[in-house]
């Protein structure tokens, strides 16, 4: 093995939620009766902290309000959460990982109460020997939640890999000194993750298992 941890972002590289995001903040904004981000600005801060999603998605949003629209974006991300997918293959690749040897991790922007509500409810828990959440380290792109994972399971940065479909887990794992592979499923454009240059770039999750069993 190349890599012996092997760290996934969640929101649109394993779960295919990031069009479900982008409408949650635009449903919010509407609702407090601010001025709507586009797609590409909402999708942009998917991966982000709490904090800077909204600075960058709404940058229309007073701070007393701040709590009022993050109060509307769970009520309709909650209402919607039973009806977000794995993306196809992901168990069967997460299976032959661990059955490789592979430690397998989560590093997310999402808030540890949200990643453990999405672990349970995907039947995932068990493939992860450990995760960080945005809400409990820094937020994406800074290096402490990678940095934290290797630290825990006592992996050097040179064994180590990060897989995410924003510019936000390739810009992390550089700064970590780790290589990340991205997917063009999620949140970011292909050519924005290409500019970033991972180790590759896979349309989707049949790619980056055969990719991951081949060089991983």
């Amino acid at each position: 093995m190349r890599y012996n941890l092997i760290v996934f972002d969640w929101d649109g590289t394993l779960i295919d939620s990031a069009g479900a995001i982008v409408e949650c903040i635009q449903h919010a904004a509407r609702e407090l009766g601010l001025d709507v981000p586009d797609r590409e600005r909402a999708s942009h801060v998917i991966g982000l902290g709490l904090q800077d999603s909204l600075r960058h998605a709404v940058p229309s949003l007073p701070q007393e309000r701040t709590m009022e629209f993050v109060a509307s974006y769970r009520r309709e991300f909650l209402a919607r959460e039973d009806r977000m997918q794995l993306f196809p293959g992901v168990v069967e690749m997460l299976d032959a990982l661990r059955d490789r040897g592979h430690a397998l991790a989560v590093a997310t922007g999402k808030s540890r109460r949200g990643l453990e509500r999405a672990l349970d409810g995907s039947g995932l828990r068990t493939y992860f020997a450990t995760s960080r959440c945005a809400d409990e380290s820094e937020a994406k792109p800074h290096p402490a939640m990678l940095r934290e994972l290797m630290r825990e399971l006592n992996v050097e940065p040179a064994r180590a890999l990060m897989i995410g479909d924003t510019s936000h887990d390739l810009r992390m794992a550089a700064a970590a000194g780790v290589d990340a592979l991205a997917v063009s499923h999620g949140a970011h454009a292909e050519s924005d993750l290409r500019a970033l240059q991972p180790r590759a770039c896979l349309a989707g999750v049949p790619e980056l298992r055969q990719w991951l069993l081949r060089h991983a």
